[in-house]
């Protein structure tokens, strides 16, 4: 049976009224859910620390839950001692605490197990939940060693974009990875576009969650010329336009020009009026950092320069980098505590 237009607005708005209330229903019963993992964890903590149990006790009172609470799940020995684990390390941080409440226990589990710094669970808390990763996502961008790029490598971008849009610089990467392409090693540039088209998915996931996807060879008409733009996203934080060009090549000066071209046609006859002026971001394969600070610091552009990996990349090595980082900007009455930090 075919429902008039009218009818099928009703009951769409109803459905939407029933998804939102499922998904305030499953974030009510997972905040009660950490608050109870905090409260034990807060409990055996105590306990531990006043002498009054020992690490026996805790076993002990796992098998006790296993026996008098029939169908309980998640209160083993193992998960017992998470417990203390997580409220020892968030309790009295009231910046995050309120945080971990927003996410599953998985994910906390991830962060808190695979973080090694107070900044960086911040980092990660606050990114799972602006982004909503699933749990497989959560644990790519570690495997990508996002917190490590992310301090080593800031956003490279023009003085007018640092302007225009001083938040952008939280916004856009250094660097993307785009591992889930199977590029090979000597791809074209028509194929790192078209295999991106293909898992437009995933490279959304990896820009971030308010770019929208607009087009592919976008066309642009100027002087009777017809141009085509890579691709074409639009960014609702930032309310504009985001022109991507593609170089599997090393970063060229000249590469700044054309895109400076494209983003005044955009603004000229693609822009609303109610938008920001577009940001145009050059993905290249490769490029050297004193020649990309040489190029955007007299650039009139909002532009900026990013590369693009299709394998990830030697975590360990990241670490040691930022590890050489923290102790070189910490007192040296700190560094004891950098080496313990870096060795958990």
């Amino acid at each position: 049976m075919t429902l008039p237009a009218m009818q099928l607005a009703d009951f769409a708005e109803i459905t939407q009224l029933i998804a939102a209330a499922r998904a305030r229903a499953v974030q009510a019963v997972n905040t009660t859910l950490i608050d109870l993992y905090w409260q034990v964890g807060q409990v055996i903590s105590h306990k531990i620390a006043q002498a009054q149990w020992g690490d026996g006790v805790v076993a002990q009172l796992a098998a006790h839950l296993a026996q008098t609470q029939p169908g309980l799940r998640g209160f083993t020995r193992s998960n017992l001692f998470r417990m203390r684990k997580f409220y020892e390390t968030y309790q009295g941080d009231e910046v995050v605490a309120p945080l971990v409440r927003q996410l599953p226990w998985t994910h906390n589990l991830i962060i808190l197990n695979q973080s090694k710094r107070a900044e960086e669970r911040e980092f990660y808390l606050r990114l799972a939940i602006h982004e909503q990763w699933g749990k497989r996502e959560l644990e790519r961008q570690f495997k990508a060693a996002l917190f490590e790029r992310s301090v080593l490598s800031p956003a490279k971008v023009t003085p007018l974009v640092a302007q225009m849009h001083p938040e952008a610089l939280d916004i856009f990467k250094d660097s993307y990875l785009v591992e889930f392409l199977g590029l090979p090693q000597g791809h074209a540039e028509a194929d790192l576009h078209l295999a991106l088209l293909r898992h437009l998915k995933d490279f959304l996931i990896e820009l971030g969650r308010d770019f929208c996807f607009v087009g592919s060879q976008y066309p642009l008409q100027v002087g009777g010329r017809d141009f085509a733009l890579d691709l074409l996203f639009f960014h609702r934080g930032l309310n504009c336009l985001v022109a991507i060009e593609l170089k599997i090549g090393r970063f060229e000066p000249e590469y700044l020009g054309k895109l400076g071209f494209y983003l005044e046609a955009l603004d000229r006859d693609v822009k609303k009026p109610h938008e920001q002026a577009a940001i145009g971001v050059l993905l290249c394969a490769s490029k050297d950092d004193e020649v990309v600070e040489y190029a955007l610091s007299r650039s009139l552009s909002p532009a900026l320069i990013a590369e693009y990996h299709t394998q990830l990349p030697d975590k360990a090595v990241l670490q040691a980098k930022l590890h050489e980082l923290y102790l070189q900007s910490a007192p040296e009455a700190d560094a004891g505590n950098m080496q313990a930090l870096s060795s958990e």
